[in-house]
């Protein structure tokens, strides 16, 4: 059996970091009205535990994105990061529009690292608004 992939980020502000990468992948912020209108009507939650955002009810905690690759999940955290991801994500756009594709992710709030032909092809290691490095080829 096939597992489904989920990537989860931890985050001083799921909201914020789901929204970069909804916009960094080109994915959709998922949609949790239904559910935790439920879970608050069956009592399983408290209003403090929800957040308004606009005509729609989230997870005060958790929010998450889906797109055609893995779903995103992301949870908060009373800390920020504070060492060095074991693992990050890479971003492979090809040489011809990764250039443009940096752009629009430090548009976004990503900051630039550091480029690097070390490995053969030019890689541009950034940081998305919470610290989490990831890369783009």
């Amino acid at each position: 059996m096939t597992p489904t992939l989920q990537i989860a980020f931890d985050s001083v502000d799921p909201h914020a970091l789901a929204r970069f990468w909804a916009a960094a992948l080109g994915y959709e912020v998922e949609d949790h009205t239904e559910i935790v209108t439920g879970l608050l009507a069956a009592g399983h939650l408290t209003e403090d535990e929800v957040l308004a955002d606009g005509d729609r009810r989230a997870f005060r905690d958790v929010a998450t994105c889906r797109g055609p690759g893995p779903r995103i999940f992301v949870q908060r955290v009373p800390e920020p990061k504070t060492a060095k991801n074991r693992v990050h994500l890479d971003l492979q756009f090809g040489p011809d529009a990764a250039p443009a594709e940096i752009e629009r992710l430090v548009g976004l709030g990503a900051e630039v690292l550091w480029v690097t032909s070390d490995r053969g092809p030019l890689n541009t290691t950034l940081r998305d608004p919470e610290g989490n490095e990831f890369c783009v080829s």
